[in-house]
């Protein structure tokens, strides 16, 4: 069975969580702590390269990353391309086939505020790339018609299905739908998209038993994780630069050891 295939079939065993790395350091973190896959964050992976999130990394930067994450875990692992880093449907499955030639098993793609058929189109451009190289993907097609309030709120399970229904018929395998966090949606869409349903986490979004039982079938942590280490990490080094006392080292701290034994 291929990467891919796995992290197809680990879509089909409940509730998949997937815990969102930024490098190869918090991949190998997560997989020993006994995730079955490893996901990246866009916006965490771009910030510790240096860069913004919104399509603006570096695609040589991001294709780096991704082979550093892939030598240090064995699980699958599935990356966030954003938009594809391209409007050109060719240049976007080029760079897909990049990302899963340097160990990806997945892609998250999406759709933005851009038009559904270019994504779509980017879909097919990439099923035939990957095709005619021999090699498997697992894509995610990321539709923003929620968390950027796409459509009016009465219009927007309509919307998503019928993105949704594009999409699947382009050749996506999932549908990810940030910013979705009602559970009369969220069964709605997760009964009629023909596609594993994949949320952010949000805190609306806590029970996780819960949104197994409404058909979610991958819930994701987003930048979230990211987020938390930079504010940690944020105090902390206020608090050694202008107080008169510091709580460093951290009693908390993972520790040297047990950091270093990860990669031996």
């Amino acid at each position: 069975m291929t990467t891919a295939a796995r992290f197809r079939a680990l879509h089909t065993q409940g509730l998949l969580r997937l815990a969102n790395a930024w490098d190869a350091g918090t991949a190998r973190l997560i997989e020993h702590l006994g995730a079955p896959a490893v996901a990246t964050t866009s916006a965490g992976l771009a910030w510790a390269q240096g860069w913004p999130d919104g399509d603006a990394l570096d695609v040589e930067a991001l294709l780096h990353a991704v082979a550093g994450i892939a030598r240090v875990i064995d699980v699958p692992l599935t990356v966030d391309v954003e938009g594809g880093y391209s409007d050109d449907p060719a240049a976007v499955a080029d760079t897909v086939l990049r990302v899963v030639n340097a160990g990806a098993a997945g892609i998250n793609l999406e759709d933005g505020a851009g038009d559904p058929a270019l994504l779509a189109a980017k879909i097919r451009a990439i099923r035939e790339r990957c095709a005619a190289n021999g090699v498997d993907v697992f894509i995610n097609a990321r539709t923003d018609v929620y968390l950027r309030g796409l459509v009016e709120e009465g219009a927007r399970i309509d919307e998503t299905l019928a993105r949704a229904e594009r999409y699947r018929d382009a050749g996506t395998d999932g549908l990810f739908v940030p910013g979705l966090v009602d559970a009369e949606a969220i069964r709605v869409i997760a009964a009629r998209s023909g596609l594993p349903l994949n949320v952010m986490l949000r805190p609306q979004l806590q029970d996780l038993a819960a949104l197994d039982a409404l058909g979610v079938r991958r819930i994701s942590t987003g930048s979230a994780l990211a987020e938390s280490m930079y504010g940690r990490l944020a105090a902390q080094v206020e608090t050694f630069l202008r107080a008169e006392r510091t709580a460093l080292p951290d009693p908390q701290a993972m520790g040297y050891g047990a950091i270093n034994s990860l990669f031996g």
